[in-house]
């Protein structure tokens, strides 16, 4: 690195609320990255999504944005977990499942970078089998390969909605959010 220089890396984030104005919660959080030096690129639209694996709940609003920051990536952690902190994300580590929230936000690649420390795990461990995930992925970035993998968006949704890979089930619903 030269000194004096900054390097801004691509990442990518998924956003979801359950919880009061959930597209009203998404909004305020981008603008905290924004005010938090993570500059958004691109958003990809909402999707309302089914809960899945979680006690009965309302349904998600989740969206993707491509971000740059100059933060590394346990950086971009605590400032990704502050702001949920500030919008009233209570964390439940003793729960067996997760419940409603107000705000989630997880990285789901940073770059092409693989990280795996006991506070975050880069590519995100699940977002393969997270269709909610998967469709604003391959709206935002069709071409993004998963570093590990090297599967496409659209690759690894045929692979959810193949029935050899699901055990039979299907993956939660997600359908494009029209206020």
């Amino acid at each position: 690195m030269v000194e004096g220089r900054s390097y801004k890396k691509i990442a990518y984030l998924s956003l979801g609320a359950n919880l009061g104005d959930r597209a009203g919660q998404i909004a305020q959080a981008l603008t905290l990255l924004e005010q938090a030096g993570v500059h958004i690129t691109r958003r990809s639209a909402l999707y309302e999504t089914q809960p899945v694996d979680v006690t009965p709940q309302p349904w998600f609003l989740n969206c993707l944005v491509e971000v740059e920051t100059e933060l590394l990536p346990l950086g971009l952690l605590r400032v990704v977990q502050r702001i949920e902190r500030q919008l009233g994300r209570q964390r439940h580590p003793e729960a067996a499942t997760p419940g409603p929230r107000t705000i989630d936000i997880d990285i789901i690649f940073f770059g092409d970078h693989v990280v795996r420390l006991p506070e975050l795990t880069i590519p995100h461990p699940r977002l393969a089998e997270r269709r909610f995930v998967l469709e604003p992925l391959r709206e935002l970035a069709p071409d993004f390969r998963h570093p590990i993998t090297r599967k496409t968006a659209a690759e690894m949704l045929a692979e959810l909605t193949s029935p050899a890979q699901t055990g039979g089930g299907l993956p939660a619903q997600v359908r494009r959010y029209r206020a």
